[in-house]
């Protein structure tokens, strides 16, 4: 048996119509985490012995089908390489998986800022699509875009399919994600997979487990068809049960996050509420605290929105503070990215350059990459406050002058005038207002919209506030 399917291995293209079957995101061109066990599962018959040989390494695996005819087995995975094969056979027919590559396979996940694709929204492009298309062929970069699914049960597959990347499939294909994974590939030299799971509008409730939002009694508990086909992309659980749970296993690096706009009217329990899911998803994919990064969402105008009582700086705080209760967690901050009146910042190549700067340095241990400062403290000294920043090792500046127009002072009344004086020494923010003698709290770019101005080496520095009014 093993002689034969090896000879049929040996067939580039050769494979027959096989009984068994493999999830979509198992298929030709896909790509396997390197350095490795990969979880590979799927059906045929019940009681059947499955003989799985990868090609890598001629290795030959044994499964065995339970009463269901499921079958599920661990294959180790060498350094990065590729094109490779795998053949599976049930004994009487055989299967074989073509242009399989092996590296780093990231999940790439979240509402309409990580689903938006390379062509962009109707009025809405991706500023560069053009010029990147032109020059976005990569065999060694490999794309899987899922199709939406809202579900009241557990899915055990998703529509896609794996696609090398050209012109066509980046076109269809989430721009942040591209982003991304064109920069690792850039870095790292190595074969990447994209595997995009994500939906417009969607609400982080929707990403997660029932009984991970139990400790949340604010969310909706007890779940019908009717809620999901009335609610889909918001209603709680129904993305995890579609989009995420066929997922859980597949061998993976990390994720990245793209979320957030959904939840503004819920802003006061999303710091908790993410850190919840992140462990979630961590604990069902048995693979340690993999590494998630995730971006800040961008500045808009929201009071044109159904939720203009909500300053969407209050979310954007929420999302810093994940940082701070995850391990091996960090956030792209893009407060320099938005347009007021639209949601759908046109700047995803920023977006995913900016995940990929905090993969690459804080997973790949690449040296050399700027860092996003954060807000450490204030000090008030009669009428000025100065506000100091961590990770500020090369100073932080304002991008557009020697001053910026983003901060304002407070005093005990709790009343903020904007900053008439503002300046930089160093890593730290020196911040007056005329109209306030003895400042006790500053805040900064604490509005809707806003163009981030202040900078770190090159990056912006999240919005902030020093009080808790």
């Amino acid at each position: 048996m093993r002689k034969l399917i090896c000879a049929i291995l040996a067939l580039i293209g050769l494979t027959a119509n096989a009984k068994v079957k493999l999830p979509q995101f198992f298929s030709d061109n896909m790509v396997l985490q390197q350095q490795t066990e990969c979880n590979i599962w799927g059906t045929t018959d019940q009681g059947k012995d499955i003989i799985i040989i990868t090609s890598w390494d001629n290795e030959e695996y044994l499964a065995k089908t339970d009463k269901q005819g499921h079958f599920e087995i661990k294959v180790k995975t060498p350094e990065a390489g590729g094109p490779f094969n795998i053949a599976f056979s049930d004994g009487e027919e055989l299967l074989v998986l073509d242009n399989i590559m092996i590296g780093e396979v990231w999940i790439c996940s979240g509402q309409s800022n990580m689903e938006m694709l390379m062509k962009g929204y109707k009025a809405q492009p991706v500023e560069g699509a053009t010029e990147e298309l032109l020059s976005c062929i990569d065999d060694e970069l490999r794309l899987f875009y899922a199709k939406r699914l809202a579900s009241l049960e557990p899915q055990q597959d998703l529509a896609g399919s794996w696609l090398e990347a050209n012109a066509a499939s980046v076109r269809e294909f989430s721009a942040t994600a591209y982003f991304f994974g064109k920069a690792l590939r850039k870095t790292l030299g190595v074969p990447v997979g994209l595997i995009c799971t994500a939906f417009g509008g969607s609400a982080c409730e929707a990403w997660m487990a029932a009984d991970w939002l139990k400790a949340f009694p604010q969310v909706q508990q007890t779940i019908t068809e009717e809620d999901v086909k009335k609610l889909q992309q918001r209603c709680p659980t129904a993305l995890y049960n579609g989009q995420l749970r066929p997922l859980i296993g597949y061998g993976i690096r990390g994720a990245i996050w793209y979320q957030g706009e959904d939840n503004v009217p819920r802003y006061d329990f999303y710091a908790p509420l993410l850190s919840r899911m992140i462990q979630g998803w961590r604990s069902e994919w048995q693979q340690g605290d993999f590494p998630f990064y995730y971006c800040q969402i961008a500045p808009f105008d929201y009071s044109v929105t159904d939720w203009a009582l909500y300053n969407s700086a209050l979310l954007r705080e929420q999302q810093e503070k994940v940082e701070t209760m995850v391990d091996n967690c960090r956030m792209a901050v893009l407060l320099d990215t938005g347009i007021k009146d639209v949601i759908h910042p046109r700047k995803k190549r920023l977006a995913g350059e900016r995940l990929a700067i905090l993969a690459l340095a804080n997973t790949y241990d690449v040296k050399g990459l700027p860092d996003f400062a954060k807000y450490k403290e204030v000090e008030f000294k009669n009428d000025t406050a100065v506000v100091s920043f961590d990770r500020s090792k090369e100073w932080v500046y304002f991008e557009n002058g020697s001053t910026s127009k983003n901060f304002e002072v407070a005093g005990s009344d709790k009343v903020f005038y904007p900053a008439t004086k503002v300046w930089v020494n160093r890593n730290r923010v020196y911040v007056i207002s005329d109209e306030v003698k003895k400042p006790v709290a500053v805040r900064y770019a604490w509005r809707d919209w806003v163009v981030g101005d202040l900078m770190h080496d090159g990056l912006p520095v999240s919005s902030f506030r020093t009080d808790n009014w």
